[in-house]
């Protein structure tokens, strides 16, 4: 009876941990999808200061219910130069302060006694969320029922577990076996190992919240559990750094020497209670009577605000530990191009992923602007001095091209994106391919001052002012565009296509000029034919940047 009693339980608890981590999921991807604007916004404020970084963790992460997705999050924007290893450790610092939350929200569901227990009245947010989500026509509405399902799943998922750990309570065989470990160090070792494999600090410490409260165990080794699941939730960020560059390395074993820090740190001051027989679980029995749900999951808000205030005037030394132990490697021919600013791991929070995304097309146009400027140099002095990097950014951005929209098409089908976001996706693989071909045409104009070099002849003087001229207007429309598909700003899109509408009549005086400095022989027919292709092609890449900024309409019909 009793093999079979385990067997159920081990079962129980298994299907406990599966809803638990699937309503963790739901409700980040409906929170990040609800708030991905603000989410944008908060991440994009990352500063010098510690205290505002440590802010920016602990809120994210309180607001998208992961340490795991805010720790990825930032490992990304370190990768991609947005933010300092600094900057980074105070985030992460904060995350581990936001996490604290799901356990308090845990907590809260195992109140219950004779009435009806928290635990049920939330769990019936599940159905009222599906129902929400199901029956909804409005996608706001679909997300807040996602919400409220995954928030109810959450304590469904915790019954389960519940259920398991009485069901262990009342085999005296388990409950010896568990009081057997005592030692914290085994413990700690015990609950690293368990979140690693599960994946989830979360699960974790609800796990431990329903050991202790069935009696399985008492607080202390509840409490020596979560802290080891501290250490074994820097898993998720350790595959993401390992994945990425150099200071994405960095972020992830800032992460786990962080928290190893404070373990220890608890573990001497646990060591150091003891000589006084005083311990942080009698203390917080003291504190919080009766209720040792609430003594667990406030100890674990304590151990990770300690934990932060201790570390975060070290955070400049932490820093240059781990650039010592990760120093900067060599780049190879293999990794000389990457997206700067975007990665697999951001996939993992589609939200930020798109403002990412933006980034990358505004970096891509950059180099394809500056391409523009090298070929209009090279056909008016016929000066190749610059045509090794001409030819390298050539190449980069056919990469980009590749890789980015790659990545958008795998970003596109992500739960977890507002009807914005994803109105923003469907105009961006036009213009990833639309600065493409400005680098095209930015070529073939390479290569008509190629051809004028190698027939010893050059563009008159007068064609020479045109297409400086020409390149001036070019650079004031590449303005308008960018500020108008950066802010969404329509005024610009207006102002662009006026300048747009002036390089067209431009290029038509320059064939007119050119015919009439054909008639005068100051030109000859083949340096003509040379200029008359650079204008077409310079007007091609004018159609090319004004298409950039009208994806802009669909994001501001969107809006209605």
């Amino acid at each position: 009876m009793n093999s079979i009693a385990i067997i159920t339980s081990l079962l129980t608890l298994l299907a406990g941990i599966g809803v638990f981590l699937i309503a963790c999921q739901m409700m980040s991807s409906n929170l990040e999808a609800a708030s991905s604007e603000k989410l944008k916004k908060l991440f994009s404020k990352a500063s010098g200061s510690k205290l505002l970084g440590v802010g920016i963790g602990a809120v994210g992460t309180a607001a998208i219910q992961s340490s795991g997705a805010t720790t990825v999050m930032t490992i990304g924007f370190v990768n991609a130069g947005i933010i300092s290893l600094s900057q980074a450790a105070t985030i992460i610092y904060g995350a581990n302060i936001g996490t604290t939350v799901t356990a308090q929200i845990v907590a809260l569901g195992m109140f219950g006694g004779n009435s009806v227990s928290t635990s049920v009245i939330f769990s019936a947010f599940a159905g009222l969320g599906a129902f929400l989500s199901l029956f909804s026509k409005k996608s706001n509405y679909k997300t807040l029922g996602g919400i409220l399902a995954g928030f109810g799943l959450l304590f469904v998922g915790l019954e389960l577990m519940s259920g398991s750990m009485e069901s262990f309570a009342a085999l005296d065989g388990i409950k010896t076996f568990l009081a057997s470990i005592s030692n914290p160090l085994l413990l700690v070792l015990l609950g690293t190992l368990l979140t690693a494999i599960i994946q989830s600090s979360s699960v974790m410490t609800s796990i431990a919240l329903a050991m202790v409260v069935t009696g399985l165990i008492d607080i202390n080794q509840g409490i020596f559990l979560t802290m080891g699941s501290n250490i074994g939730s820097c898993i998720v960020a350790i595959i993401a750094g390992v994945t990425s560059g150099t200071n994405a390395k960095r972020t992830a074993l800032i992460h786990l020497l962080f928290n190893c820090s404070g373990v220890i740190l608890f573990m001497f001051a646990a060591l150091a209670l003891g000589m006084f027989d005083v311990s942080f679980g009698s203390i917080f029995e003291r504190l919080f009577p009766s209720a040792p749900q609430v003594q667990l999951a406030m100890f674990h808000t304590f151990f990770n605000v300690v934990t932060v205030l201790l570390m975060l005037p070290l955070t400049g030394l932490l820093v240059a530990m781990v650039k010592r132990l990760i120093p900067e490697r060599q780049i190879t021919k293999d990794s000389e191009f990457t997206l700067r600013y975007v990665n697999e791991n951001m996939l993992r929070t589609p939200p930020v992923a798109v403002s990412q995304v933006k980034r990358e097309i505004l970096r891509m146009a950059d180099i394809a602007l500056q391409n523009v400027d090298r070929s209009f140099e090279m056909a008016v002095q016929l000066d190749f001095a610059g045509k090794n990097v001409f030819d390298r950014d050539e190449r980069q951005l056919n990469f980009i091209n590749q890789e980015l929209i790659a990545f958008v098409v795998h970003l596109s089908g992500e739960r977890g994106l507002g009807d914005k976001d994803r109105a923003y996706l469907s105009g961006t693989y036009r213009s990833i391919r639309d600065l493409e071909r400005i680098g095209d045409y930015a070529e073939n104009i390479v290569e008509y001052a190629t051809a004028l070099a190698d027939s010893s002849q050059q563009f008159s003087d007068e064609a020479k002012y045109e297409i400086t001229q020409l390149l001036t207007l070019i650079h004031q429309l590449f303005d308008h565009v960018i500020a108008a598909y950066k802010n969404e700003d329509l005024a610009s899109l207006e102002k662009a296509n006026v300048i747009e509408e002036e390089i067209d009549d431009y290029t038509k005086q320059m064939e007119e000029g050119h015919i009439s400095r054909m008639e005068k022989g100051i030109c000859t027919p083949s340096v003509g034919a040379q200029y008359l292709e650079l204008s077409s092609n310079a007007e091609r890449i004018a159609d090319h940047m004004i298409n950039i900024a009208k994806t802009i309409k669909s994001l501001q019909i969107n809006k209605l």
